[in-house]
């Protein structure tokens, strides 16, 4: 392999990595902070379950990834690895800071920039962009009304039940837990296999784009290393900074979230795992008292979601004339 394409597939490797233990948070948040497992055998879950996902439902999304947002012959190696580069960047900056943040936006703002700087606006397709900013920005909202549904429906059903019910919220949390960590498997493991695929795909080692199992191996492994260690200041801002989370509120959260992204999943559609995890929760509070939702956190988190792609943009467009001129 050329000196370009190991540095991709050793930044792609990273960036899962960090992508698991920045995300991880997402999934064992609500099970955690309910108390319906202790926090090891949760991460534990949730790596075995995020591992088999690709492999259960396909890669849908790594196809929309390396060949929806930009146009296959405006992109070059040092384009890929600048895209990667402000990604990382990303997530280590918000993990630092603590905030939830979303890969996917930061890797497509970041592969956005880059392939501009590179070859002009005129490279970006256009039409599939649109399509994947619409899914990713509707998804968050869809999982607020996703979250508040279930609730208002689970606590309508059991409105005549004993405390005791907190038992079958708990143990009804395992199998949410490992729902939401395949449809995790599904969408967010599979950001750095479209990205290595694009990579061989330029580099001339595929002729057309098709993932292969190698790729998916590699991948899958990584984000479950990066899952299995947690971010455990990310945990205690979605599972504690909303709101008190109790069983009934991780097990709808968990319910909701994996219906909204393994329904994206299964047709390619690119989904930010934070936004629809901390939505949920949103909507689970919400469904049960407006005001115990604390909003000034969730205005906060929104915000860092609304800058992500326009500033990973132009950190990919900086990044590319550095990755360009040393792999010139």
């Amino acid at each position: 392999m050329t000196t370009a394409m190991i540095v991709l597939l050793c930044l792609c490797l990273a960036f899962d990595f960090l992508n698991g233990i920045h995300d991880s948070s997402n999934i064992v948040a609500p099970i955690i902070s309910s108390r319906a497992l202790p926090a090891r055998l949760a991460m534990t879950l949730t790596a075995l379950a995020t591992f088999s996902g690709p492999f259960i439902f396909g890669v849908a999304v790594a196809n929309t990834i390396g060949g929806s947002i930009v146009l296959p012959s405006a992109v070059n190696m040092s384009a890929i690895i600048a895209a990667v580069s402000t990604a990382i960047f990303w997530g280590l900056l918000t993990w630092v800071l603590g905030i939830p943040s979303s890969a996917s936006h930061a890797i497509i703002g970041g592969l956005i920039g880059a392939v501009v700087a590179r070859a002009g606006w005129s490279s970006i397709n256009l039409g599939g962009l649109l399509k994947v900013v619409i899914i990713l920005f509707a998804s968050p909202i869809i999982g607020f009304f996703v979250g508040y549904l279930v609730t208002r429906l689970v606590v309508l059903l059991s409105w005549n039940a004993t405390p005791r019910i907190n038992t079958f919220f708990k143990g009804g949390q395992i199998a949410t837990c490992i729902a939401l960590s395949w449809s995790y498997g599904a969408n967010d493991a599979q950001k750095s296999m479209g990205i290595i695929t694009l990579g061989l795909v330029t580099s001339g080692y595929l002729s057309t784009f098709k993932v292969p199992i190698w790729v998916v191996l590699i991948c899958a492994s990584m984000i479950v290393l990066g899952t299995s260690m947690g971010g455990w200041k990310l945990i205690r801002t979605l599972g504690a900074k909303f709101y008190r989370i109790h069983p009934l509120d991780g097990f709808c959260t968990q319910i909701s979230s994996a219906l909204v992204i393994l329904s994206a999943a299964l047709f390619g559609g690119l989904v930010s795992t934070t936004q629809v995890v901390s939505a949920s929760i949103m909507g689970v509070g919400s469904a049960e008292r407006a005001n115990k939702v604390r909003w000034g956190v969730a205005k906060e988190i929104a915000l860092v979601w609304l800058v992500t792609i326009p500033a990973t943009a132009l950190v990919g467009m900086l990044l590319y004339q550095l990755v360009s001129l040393i792999f010139h």
